[in-house]
């Protein structure tokens, strides 16, 4: 646990719930919420994770596991925390899952399950918690992505969701202002997590990666980007940019797309046959994330 935080940006009291909490971001973010003095409520598909980052989190500290697509799931799990905890302050939309590839070589299921975790998944979170946070006029956090403000190739299905997802939240600001409840978006750049990590060990995504213009090429280290976002959980912002460079992009976001128009097709014609004599190899999900979605939904297929 890091030093106690000053009081500007404490969260003593309070009660977060953060989903996607078994790794990276949400498990990094849960611990540097708890720092702050906050009561968290985890919520993923990894059990033996999720406890074990609950347990670094403090004895008051709790886990639940249930699938964010899952509308009756995660009202109960709603309930469940209200009841535990008697309040829910700040919810953080944090579950994610990531395919790449070109999309005519991608598995249409894959695809798919992409954007119901990414874009669905935020959704359903935000419709189960909703009644807890009018309650407590709280704050829900939206995890989107440099992928919202900068659409790219290989990555239809995580752009589309994640440009979904910041959409949503901003309009769904406006209809619960009246009623206490904020809403934010965080915007992360490629982090260190198992995410990017499995990303990473394809080498032909790695190398299209390489090639992006600085600073959108680096990996940026996974602690400094989340505290962060816990600065924007504690100030209830309603832009948190977990590199600080990202708030830029919101200014020039309208040209990119004609950047990459032009460009990005040159570097694509060099690495096209690479994608597709190894496209089989990008039919799945990325990470040991996308590994615990796959085999949970197998699971509730027996």
């Amino acid at each position: 646990m890091s030093e106690a935080p000053s009081s500007r940006n404490s969260l003593a009291g309070q009660v977060a719930v953060v989903t996607g909490a078994a790794r990276g971001v949400g498990a990094e973010l849960a611990r540097a919420l708890a720092a702050r003095g906050a009561r968290v409520a985890l919520i993923g598909l990894e059990p033996d994770e999720l406890a074990a980052t609950a347990a670094d989190c403090g004895p008051d500290a709790a886990w639940w596991e249930a699938d964010v697509t899952d509308l009756a799931a995660m009202t109960s799990v709603a309930e469940r925390v209200s009841a535990h905890y008697g309040r829910v302050d700040v919810v953080v939309a944090n579950a994610g899952i990531a395919a790449g590839g070109l999309f005519q070589d991608s598995d249409p299921d894959v695809w798919r399950r992409v954007v119901e975790v990414n874009l669905l998944g935020s959704v359903t979170t935000a419709r189960a918690f909703l009644p807890a946070l009018v309650a407590a006029r709280g704050y829900l956090l939206q995890i989107a992505s440099l992928a919202a403000l900068t659409p790219a190739p290989l990555m239809t299905a995580y752009c589309a969701s994640k440009s979904g997802v910041e959409a949503f939240a901003h309009a769904l600001r406006s209809e619960v202002a009246n009623q206490g409840v904020r809403v934010g978006v965080g915007y992360l750049s490629w982090t260190d997590t198992d995410m990017v990590r499995g990303a990473d060990e394809d080498e032909v995504m790695r190398d299209m990666r390489a090639s992006l213009p600085w600073p959108t090429n680096r990996t940026y280290p996974l602690a400094p980007a989340v505290e962060r976002i816990a600065d924007g959980v504690a100030r209830r912002s309603v832009h948190v940019y977990a590199q600080g460079w990202l708030r830029g992009y919101q200014l020039i976001r309208g040209q990119i797309p004609l950047f990459l128009g032009r460009f990005a097709p040159l570097r694509l014609r060099a690495l096209e046959p690479r994608l597709r004599a190894t496209a089989d190899a990008r039919r799945g999900l990325v990470g040991r994330g996308g590994a615990a979605d796959e085999a949970a939904r197998k699971a509730r297929q027996l």
